[in-house]
């Protein structure tokens, strides 16, 4: 009943989009096969490379997912082209959540599906190149704190704008001491969440801020991992393979949270 209150309060994404499946080379040999939400007004759009988490891209279906939907026909309601990569799927693996030796980490392979996501959007005629930015969730969330960092700048000219990360694995990039954003980020994550800690990532962001860079961080009470998600009921999943504590288990499920980032999100995008 709670989730429904939300849903309409928040109202559902608008179903606008030019939705296709497209394939590019990856840097690493593979086809990288994609999903692409359009605005079906003509003209050149604003774009966003959109980066899944460890649960993948896709649904039993072989469609994207409930909030990837959610998410791309939101955006692209809003003139937005969105692309998902999917970076397990093209290389025939299913979910990675309980995998802890994985082949495809959010630090190299999916660092390089993101910069080849952007020049392949480089290429289309209906994005404008200067206004791409970057986009991603959890493992993906994770993929974009590396993405943004000045060694993984592409050489081509062509940058993503800014970049936002949902709830990623911030302890990593902190304890290194060297972390460093070339681009406005926004962070957002739930105070709750037991499967990838809000302290690191606040502590991550005021080291930042205190070097100049533009990071925000935003926090949200009580909201766990997924809060975003349009209809996803308070849950806990066990054997993962990376939580905060270690033990594999953590909270998952929607929260009042989704109403403030899917605001706030367009908005950072767009400014």
């Amino acid at each position: 009943m709670a989730l429904a209150c939300l849903a309409a309060v928040i109202g559902p994404a608008a179903a606008a989009a030019k939705v296709q499946q497209v394939t590019f080379p990856g840097a690493d040999g593979v086809t990288l096969k994609a999903w692409v939400y359009a605005p079906t007004q003509p003209g050149q759009h604003a774009a966003v490379v959109a980066m899944h988490g460890c649960a993948g891209l896709t649904d039993d279906n072989g469609k994207p997912s409930e909030r990837h939907e959610d998410w791309g026909q939101r955006l692209s309601g809003l003139g937005f082209v969105v692309l998902f990569p999917d970076s397990f799927g093209s290389r025939g693996l299913g979910p990675q959540c309980k995998v802890g030796d994985r082949d495809v980490r959010p630090s190299h392979e999916r660092v390089d599906d993101a910069a080849v996501a952007l020049a392949y959007l480089g290429t289309q005629a209906n994005i404008k190149t200067q206004a791409i930015s970057l986009l991603g969730w959890s493992n993906g969330g994770s993929t974009v704190l590396y993405s943004v960092e000045p060694k993984h700048a592409p050489r081509n000219g062509l940058d993503f704008a800014k970049a936002v990360a949902f709830y990623p694995g911030c302890r990593v990039p902190l304890e290194t001491g060297r972390w460093k954003t070339r681009m406005p980020l926004l962070i957002l994550i739930g105070q709750a969440d037991d499967w990838t800690a809000a302290a690191p990532c606040i502590d991550l962001g005021t080291a930042a801020k205190a070097d100049g860079l533009a990071v925000d961080v935003v926090t949200y009470p009580n909201a766990y991992h997924d809060f975003d998600h349009p209809n996803l009921p308070v849950h806990t999943i066990d054997g993962l393979a990376f939580t905060a504590s270690g033990s594999g288990h953590a909270h998952t499920g929607t929260n009042p949270a989704r109403a403030d980032a899917i605001t706030r999100v367009p908005a950072f995008l767009a400014r």
